[in-house]
């Protein structure tokens, strides 16, 4: 008699126990989505504004630029840029004309790099041209390397605008460099999991002279390095405006702040050269807004990032990043995210864009070594033409492994108002890890009209989908 009333006391005490917290629902799911769209894009929008430029324009030909292609204009578009610096600002004007820079331009507080329609700037091709070494975030982890061939440290309030070409002419030396880069990059990144202090992750010509005085820091090895520099790189700089221009031919990314915080990015034309040759790659940046660019890549056309394995985890994330009405074209990713983001990705919106074509539209991408956390992003409004593999997927596998253990946790996506004309593979392609399920995925009104594969999924809790239609079936997780 007592076991019995024990077990209906028991019974008693968990029925008016409080319930746990409720399952993750669509309703949730949309109610989170409408408040963030509505709350957070405004406030975001409210931080983000570009730069307010001096009105003093200068004139690279007067400082002894010449529209030559055989002519090094370089040294005069470096007088510009530094005497409009100290000037307190104002606008450096490359005119119409071919102007051709032998070696990297660095630009400076208050500075406005602007090409006029018909301006084009195009660079040298000779590594030895992007010496002294500088910091930079060579696929996610930090060294010193070669110049970028624009390139800003620890500047604000800085800017290249105009509707002039600027041709990185790097095709050549991508394809040569490529076939030589491995082992730089698998040291690099032995470095970077080691932590190895960055002065000593000397990369370029193997020669870093921090302090000027023509000695080896001690940490070079004078070797020639072959890990190719960026397009565009502004490094831990504030106030960034980047508009109208098209950009060609990058030796490697094109358009690549980093630990950077108010950036708009603007109604650019990017054509890629070769691989490695991604779009726009805003890394472990902070209130960024890019809007109205079109981007036809080998590569990523527009990818987030935020570090690569332990080099990154204690540095800054991106977060609170807004990209619409773009126009992606691209051979492997329309937009992604990864696969370097080891320090975090967080609060990024993404709508009224259109995927012309790609492997895979919609990509986040990671593996084992990557460890951090992706989370809270919103997707909607977005119109897709032929995809090769999958519309929508997440990936911990990405090449590149080295054996560690560290899953990445990815949470909290929501998508809808997604159309997809054809799909050859599957639509979605969502594997997780048993580790670390990919948790919280939203999915509501997207059709593919064709997909030829069934959609694959594993690890993946708390999934809840509405209206989706995949070949004309509604399409139903298992």
């Amino acid at each position: 008699m007592r076991i019995v009333f024990f077990a209906l006391f028991v019974l008693l005490l968990a029925a008016c126990s409080p319930a746990g917290p409720p399952a993750f629902s669509i309703k949730e799911a949309k109610a989170h989505s409408t408040a963030a769209w509505q709350n957070q894009v405004p406030q975001m929008l409210a931080r983000i504004n570009p730069p307010k430029l001096a009105s003093p324009v200068f004139d690279i030909t007067i400082f002894g630029a010449k529209p030559d292609s055989t002519f090094d204009s370089r040294p005069a578009i470096a007088r510009a840029i530094d005497v409009c610096h100290r000037a307190g600002g104002g606008r450096v004007l490359l005119p119409p004309g071919y102007w051709f820079s032998k070696g990297p331009l660095h630009l400076q507080s208050g500075v406005e790099l602007h090409l006029a329609a018909g301006a084009t700037l195009a660079f040298s091709d000779v590594a030895e041209d992007y010496l002294p070494l500088v910091k930079v975030r060579w696929e996610g982890t930090v060294c010193w390397n070669y110049s970028p061939l624009i390139y800003a440290f620890q500047q604000q309030n800085i800017a290249i605008t105009g509707k002039g070409a600027i041709d990185g002419r790097g095709a050549d030396w991508s394809r040569a460099w490529r076939k030589q880069q491995k082992p730089d990059k698998q040291r690099l990144r032995q470095m970077g999991n080691d932590t190895l202090p960055e002065q000593q992750r000397v990369f370029g010509n193997g020669f870093l002279d921090r302090d000027g005085d023509g000695q080896d820091d001690g940490f070079g090895d004078g070797k020639p390095h072959f890990l190719r520099p960026t397009l565009i790189e502004l490094y831990e700089c504030r106030n960034i405006l980047i508009e109208e221009v098209t950009l060609r031919n990058s030796p490697f990314w094109t358009v690549h702040p980093v630990f950077s915080k108010n950036i708009t990015i603007r109604g650019l034309q990017i054509f890629g050269g070769y691989l490695n040759d991604d779009g726009i790659d805003p890394d472990s940046c902070e209130d960024v807004l890019i809007e109205d660019c079109y981007v036809s890549t080998e590569d990523d056309a527009i990818s987030i990032k935020a570090g690569r394995d332990q080099d990154a985890w204690h540095r800054g994330k991106s977060k609170n990043i807004i990209v619409r009405n773009c126009r992606l074209n691209s051979g492997v990713n329309a937009f992604c995210i990864g696969s370097e983001m080891s320090g975090g990705v967080e609060n990024i919106f993404v709508q009224d864009c259109q995927i012309l074509s790609g492997k895979h539209a919609l990509n986040f991408k990671c593996n084992l070594d990557r460890g951090g956390q992706v989370q809270q992003i919103f997707m909607k409004n977005i119109q897709v033409d032929t995809i090769e593999k999958a519309l929508f997927i997440f990936r911990m596998d990405y090449h590149g492994y080295r054996g560690n253990n560290f899953p990445t946790r990815f949470n909290d996506f929501y998508a809808h108002n997604i159309r997809c004309k054809q799909v050859k593979g599957g639509a979605f392609k969502v594997v997780g890890v048993e580790a670390e399920p990919i948790t919280r995925l939203a999915l509501w009104d997207i059709e593919v009209q064709n997909a030829a594969l069934e959609s694959q999924l594993a690890f993946v809790e708390e999934l809840v989908v509405e209206a989706v239609q995949i070949s004309g079936a509604p399409f139903f997780p298992q």
